[in-house]
């Protein structure tokens, strides 16, 4: 299966920012005993640190959103 890039630049560097986010909810949410809290944002802190990693967004390819330049799609 291969993904090909559709999340780039500052939607890269939002999603980042957001999965750093929303990783510390989750590990402080599990401390104070939120469990669901927790493993909520631990969930999305996953999956957008993967789409900001990977650049690669599934729900952005079933929608046909495509935000890579096209230099940085070639990569």
């Amino acid at each position: 299966m291969t993904f090909e890039r559709n999340v780039g630049g500052i939607d890269r560097i939002t999603r980042t920012i957001l999965a750093v986010i929303f990783l510390g909810i989750g590990v402080l949410a599990f401390t104070d005993g939120r469990q669901a809290l927790g493993t909520g944002a631990l969930i999305a802190g996953a999956g957008l640190g993967f789409n900001a990693v990977s650049g690669f967004c599934g729900l952005n390819a079933m929608l046909g959103v495509n935000t890579c330049t096209r230099d940085s799609a070639d990569r």
